[in-house]
């Protein structure tokens, strides 16, 4: 009997459907000071997925601290998207606490396994290997936007989201994360193009 082998990216959103009716208006709005913090925390990414690449390049490591403070910004700024698309009603925490195994607190969870060695030379390409996948983000990002924009309406007049909707975004989000987990050099798995 062989054991399940975890995912090495988790994303999971344990929240219910029901959202009260006035959320879709203002939730956007109250998220405001965490996309600020987001834009800054995007810029810190940046410059260390930089250091990671020469890490990697030399070591075949990457810096513990460096890849956990990336999980956290991917987890924090999934978590704002969550909550600024009325997801769920829980207001996100100001957690700054570099992770790779999910803390808790939050309905939206990620983690992400550290890898034991990273490929030297995979960093340099792929940027470009991962240009299909920038392709089907924007076609599922155009669905899942289609299907976000259903549910304003959707939880204004019921309350409640439409169960196979939110389905579909959360596994938009969830393949999104595997990209960027992989542009970010955090690990050399090339991700599935498919919505699971």
């Amino acid at each position: 009997m062989s054991m399940a082998v975890p995912a090495p990216v988790v994303l999971e959103v344990d929240a219910p459907e029901q959202v009260t009716n006035w959320r879709p208006l203002v939730q956007w709005f109250l998220a405001i000071p965490h996309h600020v913090v987001v834009y800054v925390l995007q810029g810190v990414s940046g410059v260390l997925t930089l250091v990671s690449f020469f890490a990697i390049l030399f070591t075949q490591k990457i810096p513990a601290g460096i890849f956990n403070f990336q999980v956290m910004y991917l987890r924090y700024r999934t978590r704002v998207a969550a909550y600024a698309g009325f997801m769920h009603e829980q207001y996100p925490k100001f957690d700054f606490t570099p992770s790779a195994a999910e803390p808790g607190g939050d309905p939206v969870r990620i983690s992400v396994q550290p890898p034991d060695n990273l490929n030297r030379w995979l960093p340099l390409v792929k940027w470009f290997l991962a240009i299909p996948h920038y392709v089907m983000i924007v076609i599922y990002g155009i669905a899942a936007f289609v299907l976000w924009i259903v549910n304003v309406f959707i939880v204004l007049f019921t309350g409640k989201w439409n169960p196979q909707h939110r389905a579909f975004i959360v596994k938009f989000l969830r393949y999104a994360l595997r990209v960027e987990v992989y542009i970010l050099l955090l690990r050399d798995e090339y991700p599935s193009f498919t919505l699971t």
